[in-house]
């Protein structure tokens, strides 16, 4: 992965949590097409049902999401901890959620809603602190002859029809959203299925001569990315080498579907947040609003509670490195970060009154739980230097609900044996 290490991509590991909105003509649906349930994920509802264009352009003259607030979007990320947003441009629909020259099939020129939902999130964004990016699928396009995906309207696929398609759409839209809306963080593309490395190389660079600091992520394709993007609702095994990025869903679809049901719990939520800053990459949780723009009570409920978490639990998220011993098992009671003369311990399940952590060198000045600074931990380390082995024990506070942080202060820089594991007790 070709990914930035310059100061460019600083605030990028600062703010390790953002919130990814997937909403467009496909939030009308519920992931339903003439009765028939969309399998997974709602926003695929064209692809999966091999809606005709023409048919699914349709849905445009019904989409007037009266009750679409920016602001409230924005202060919900924020009030959620989050520190960007990223919403969907243009999905694999082909259907821009912005004001296009370049197309007509868009929220302003294609429905009676009228206004651009882009132009009021920027707005708000500036006005709450919260940096905004650009889903943009750039290789998917159901809607368009020269885009990939659409085999039922469009079987004769050319790489002549695709070319032809960046430079008469991608790149039009994407100078229309790189000129027209401020600062912008992100572009987040998508599905790089047929994309040639050339032409991934080539989308980088007109991002940035529009915009130089805007980031590209991973999934430009063929490493070109800024910074590296995992797989869907995936965390890694090992801390990351350079700036990356998980995602994930708080159910199963990424867009609104009311008949999935299946949410993970906000402590789920932050364990996998926990998990994936412990690996060295930010995440990026999903909200689907409804086709009137709403988001659904069970994100509001999810995201307030993590939102409680972070006010006191933020220090060990923010600005905060992976676990100091990546080569060992992962610790049955839950993740490690690291800061410069810091560890913390996210506590998320306890085995009696005592919880043990292996490999770090460092004595520990203070151990405390993150919101009770006033009662220090009671703490017990063993060292045996000539096997580099590292023993420590901290007694758990008993009316602590997890998930909790405990944070350790060392006397110096974090050091320690990454090869470090339980069974070397002996």
């Amino acid at each position: 992965m070709n990914v930035r290490q310059d100061h460019l991509t600083d605030w990028l590991t600062q703010a390790r949590f953002g919130m990814f909105v997937h909403w467009g003509l496909y939030s009308l649906t519920g992931g339903t097409w003439k009765g028939a349930d969309t399998p997974w994920v709602a926003e695929w509802v064209m692809r999966k049902h091999k809606v005709p264009v023409r048919e699914y352009e349709a849905l445009a003259g019904r989409f007037n999401p009266v009750k679409f607030d920016a602001r409230k979007w924005a202060e919900a990320a924020v009030d959620a901890g989050m520190k960007y947003l990223v919403v969907t441009s243009k999905h694999h629909d082909g259907f821009a959620l912005f004001h296009s020259r370049a197309s007509g099939f868009n929220i302003v020129d294609a429905t009676p809603f009228k206004r651009d939902p882009l132009a009021e999130l920027a707005e708000a964004c500036r006005d709450v602190g919260l940096k905004l990016g650009f889903y943009y699928s750039q290789d998917q396009d159901w809607h368009e002859p020269g885009g990939s995906g659409n085999n039922w309207d469009f079987p004769e696929k050319t790489p002549e029809a695709f070319a032809a398609y960046l430079e008469s759409k991608v790149k039009p839209q994407l100078r229309e959203l790189l000129t027209n809306y401020g600062d912008v963080a992100l572009i987040w593309f998508d599905t790089p299925y047929t994309i040639k490395p050339e032409q991934s190389q080539e989308l980088k660079a007109f991002v940035h001569s529009l915009q130089p600091r805007c980031l590209v992520s991973g999934r430009v394709g063929n490493g070109a990315g800024d910074y590296g993007s995992l797989g869907d609702n995936q965390l890694p095994d090992y801390p990351l080498e350079g700036p990356w990025e998980g995602l994930g869903t708080m159910n199963e679809s990424w867009g609104y579907k009311p008949s999935d049901t299946h949410y993970r719990s906000a402590d789920e939520l932050l364990n996998t947040l926990c998990g994936l800053v412990s690996k060295n990459a930010n995440y990026l949780l999903n909200v689907g609003p409804t086709g009137e723009g709403n988001f659904p009570p069970e994100a509001v409920s999810r995201l307030r509670r993590i939102g409680r978490w972070m006010r006191v639990n933020g220090e060990a998220i923010y600005g905060a490195g992976p676990t100091p011993t990546p080569t060992c098992f992962r610790p049955l009671w839950g993740f490690t970060t690291t800061k410069k003369e810091a560890v913390y311990l996210s506590v998320f399940k306890t085995f009696g009154d005592k919880l043990e952590l292996y490999g770090l060198r460092n004595a520990v000045r203070r151990a405390t739980v993150l919101g009770h600074d006033g009662l220090e931990l009671s703490v017990r380390q063993e060292h045996r230097p000539e096997m580099d082995y590292h023993k420590l024990v901290v007694c758990l506070p008993p009316w602590a609900r997890t998930p909790y942080v405990i944070k350790l202060e060392t006397d110096g820089p974090v050091s320690a044996n990454a090869k470090s594991y339980a069974s070397a007790d002996f």
